[in-house]
């Protein structure tokens, strides 16, 4: 806002009055862009009246952005989107899968801005390589919506909507730790791919956990990792590192994935070599359909709770509210964390989720 003139004089206001339309005159002269959609201040009342209105759901389209449709947690991510968008009567999601390629997705994100896209809803496959993809959005007019996967902060995005992995590994590591009271923790690792943050994040939040709840059980804590291999996210990932693992450390107790989906794999070659019942399972996260239903068999201990449908319903949501005008939505958002055992498995389990 400028400030009055000190003088307060009417030659100081005629001055002034001179200078503010040459420099209008100027800016006007040299075709000087306005500040892109997202960087706008607030509307006043008087500009309020020139403002276009936003636009309607059934005028929106969404784009979405997955690196990966491999493993049943994205595929369901996906539809979970497009079902919402329609219940809100969004006009249409164009939906890509980068094939779990990086280069591919920068490349999918780019197809979708050039097909006018109202917002861009992005799963992304590294949290730095992803970066540009957030910054050709912001150049386009485009606002994105992170889901799942952690990005780099220094990304342009709105909010990133994902489930609380460090709060659901404690959880996890909490019940693991209960679990095992009295017996050592000699655990397998299996992890989804390295550098991943979210696997990071859902690791250390089990350790964590285990060593919580062992100072408060004994005032002491210990565990062993013998090793970690590397399943990629996949059920056949998961099924073939763990053949390796049970040869390579045959004397491990527990296994820990960072994903139901590797678990359920892993579960398959436990099984397969003789040692179902020896090796008590759990996971970081996922709450996958397979898993429940394995819980209540008492053939997997726990997994925490990371409902694909929910992350993405928040998602949508948050993107026409966004549209709409909100802009207090906070740079991250988490959903509802639980670990999820024998004990309220009945709770959570659906006979009809895609997930």
């Amino acid at each position: 806002m400028r400030k009055e003139d000190p003088l307060n004089t009417r030659h100081g206001v005629l001055v002034m009055a001179a200078a503010v339309a040459l420099a209008t005159a100027v800016l006007a002269g040299c075709g000087a862009p306005s500040p892109p959609p997202a960087s706008r201040a607030p509307l006043t009342a008087g500009a309020a009246a020139t403002a276009p209105a936003p636009k309607a759901a059934k005028e929106i389209t969404i784009g979405l952005s997955m690196y990966t449709l491999a493993a049943p947690y994205f595929a369901a991510q996906t539809n979970a989107v497009k079902k919402k968008a329609a219940e809100m009567g969004v006009k249409a999601v164009i939906a890509t899968e980068a094939h779990d390629d990086m280069n591919k997705q920068l490349a999918d994100v780019e197809d979708l801005l050039s097909k006018n896209i109202d917002i861009l809803i992005l799963n992304p496959k590294d949290p730095k390589g992803l970066v540009p993809a957030t910054r050709a959005a912001t150049r386009a007019g485009i606002p994105v919506i992170v889901i799942d996967s952690s990005i780099d902060p220094s990304a342009d995005y709105v909010t990133n909507v994902q489930s609380n992995n460090l709060a659901n590994g404690e959880l996890i590591g909490e019940w693991l730790a209960s679990r095992m009271k009295g017996q050592p923790i000699r655990m397998a690792l299996l992890s989804g791919t390295q550098g991943n943050p979210v696997g990071k994040e859902r690791r250390q939040g089990v350790f964590r956990g285990i060593i919580e709840q062992q100072l408060r059980d004994s005032n002491k804590s210990g565990f062993d990792i013998l090793t970690q291999g590397w399943g990629n996210w996949t059920h056949e990932g998961g099924l073939k590192a763990m053949e390796d693992i049970l040869v390579a450390r045959p004397d491990a107790n527990v296994l820990l994935c960072e994903n139901d989906s590797m678990c359920l794999g892993a579960l398959k070659a436990i099984t397969e070599a003789g040692r179902k019942g020896q090796i008590l399972v759990v996971a970081a996260a996922d709450g996958q359909k397979e898993a429940y239903e394995a819980i209540r068999r008492g053939e997997y201990g726990a997994t925490g709770l990371n409902d694909p449908a929910l992350v993405a319903a928040t998602a949508v949501e948050i993107a026409l509210g966004y549209l709409a005008g909100r802009r207090d939505f906070p740079k991250i958002y988490y959903t509802e964390a639980a670990a999820i055992t024998k004990a309220n498995v009945d709770k959570f389990y659906r006979a009809n989720s895609d997930f």
